[in-house]
């Protein structure tokens, strides 16, 4: 990959996170929408200039050093955290909410607009999480997520465990029959293969989620809902069933 398709997929990537679209380029450089996207076409004869990556960073409100930063970065994302940073995560209730919104691709001024924090008290949380490099808090306290498409929380760590704390029966005490909302659960006996297959079904589920959560993120905030989905499988038989299994 070049430099500047790097540095036109960061645009790419930046233009969604701010949802911003060609047409809105097209009009801050005083061009056409068609202009603009033959110079976002890998197969154009008429390729971008440098002059034009600066004028649309400037749009973006980077600098051309900052976008390199993003682009150079772009391929060294986070896919988990430490053990200790979770930790950290938890023990602030306020800090694991404003991690979560940050996760989110959600703005300073949106969680402000959202919950009770003063600029000064989401500014102290969002340093802390600059601090722990999830994010990385820019000019004009813009928010850069420094964690892959596919990141996820630690098996067994203690965001999980405190989910399985605090959310788990919290998340599951809902009729799943109301709009948006879906419960199934069904039993049955499997063989080895058949079990491998299901789990590589449900970590194709977990990519199309994370696909569907990067689509949404160019909506505006309040066209967006805050989704759970929660996939567990295992071998498992009621405790009521197993207590008569016979000793072998």
């Amino acid at each position: 990959m070049t430099e500047i398709t790097q540095l036109l997929n960061t645009i790419k990537y930046q233009l969604k996170q701010q949802a911003k679209t060609y047409r809105d380029v097209a009009e801050a450089l005083g061009l056409s929408e068609a202009s603009i996207k033959r110079m976002f076409s890998a197969s154009s004869d008429a390729p971008i200039t440098i002059e034009r990556i600066v004028q649309i960073s400037h749009f973006l409100g980077f600098s051309l050093a900052e976008l390199a930063q993003e682009a150079s970065l772009s391929h060294a994302r986070l896919t988990t955290l430490s053990a200790a940073q979770e930790k950290e995560l938890v023990s602030d209730s306020v800090l694991l909410m404003v991690a979560v919104c940050a996760v989110n691709h959600w703005s300073m001024d949106d969680i402000r607009s959202i919950y009770q924090l003063s600029e000064p008290e989401c500014l102290k949380h969002l340093l802390k999480l600059d601090q722990l490099r999830l994010i990385t808090l820019l000019p004009g306290n813009r928010i850069r997520l420094n964690i892959s498409r596919d990141f996820d929380w630690l098996p067994g760590g203690p965001i999980r465990s405190y989910f399985r704390k605090e959310g788990m029966a919290d998340f599951l005490d809902a009729g799943f029959h109301a709009e948006m909302e879906n419960f199934t659960f069904t039993h049955g006996m499997l063989t080895e293969a058949a079990v491998n297959k299901l789990q590589n079904e449900l970590r194709q589920l977990k990519h199309k989620f994370a696909e569907l959560h990067a689509e949404s993120i160019s909506a505006p905030l309040h066209k967006r809902h805050g989704t759970g989905l929660l996939m567990a499988m295992r071998p498992w038989e009621p405790v009521s069933f197993s207590k008569y299994r016979k000793k072998f």
